[in-house]
């Protein structure tokens, strides 16, 4: 299923190669859109059954996505698995509620933490903070792809476990076995994770 997952987001044109600035403020020769994968279904669904597989020996009572990408994700697991949902909003509402976590949770309840990717894991700890403060556990996160640059360790290091189900290597080694980039390209890429990977950024 993980080699199905690979060539359907390289069908759907998720792995994109150029010059791309992430989240982390990196400039990256690969980035890939996670966001395309709510119009495709099928691909969707078989993201869900291995992240399903993967979490099955965790123990957890709530699922959280954390917006924006990994919040259908999240929501198509809820629904399958039938574990209640929670999310952090990147803002607190202004107006209502003025909650900033949506759902239903009570304190002590243990976390379950989605998300599409993860680069270097600074901005995982945002919504572990907001969970955390509200009484919530957080020590598990899943994630769909691991970019190898640090998030692990920086994951680790603050007690934090990391389950990722596919790493960029992979995704860069079927690129190159399908002709979907050269090798200069593939090169370049490797040597671009393996140093910001490196230097922990």
């Amino acid at each position: 299923m993980k080699s199905q997952i690979i060539d359907g987001l390289i069908d759907l044109g998720a792995v994109k190669f150029g010059s791309f600035t992430l989240k982390s403020g990196l400039v990256s020769p690969v980035y890939i859109d996670l966001r395309m994968i709510v119009g495709a279904p099928k691909l969707m669904g078989q993201i869900v059954s291995v992240l399903e597989n993967m979490t099955a020996p965790l123990r957890f009572d709530l699922v959280a996505g954390i917006p924006y990408t990994a919040l259908p994700i999240a929501a198509v697991y809820s629904q399958r698995q039938l574990v209640p949902m929670i999310y952090a909003r990147k803002e607190a509402k202004g107006y209502g509620t003025k909650k900033q976590i949506e759902g239903i949770y009570r304190k002590g309840l243990r976390v379950l933490v989605l998300d599409d990717l993860i680069t270097n894991g600074l901005s995982k700890f945002e919504t572990f903070t907001l969970f955390e403060q509200e009484g919530l556990r957080v020590k598990d996160v899943a994630v769909l792809i691991d970019r190898c640059q640090g998030g692990a360790e920086t994951l680790a290091a603050k007690g934090y476990h990391l389950h990722a189900l596919i790493n960029i290597y992979e995704i860069l080694d079927r690129s190159l076995e399908r002709g979907q980039i050269s090798q200069s390209l593939y090169q370049t890429s490797r040597e671009f994770i393996q140093q910001s990977g490196t230097i922990g950024v």
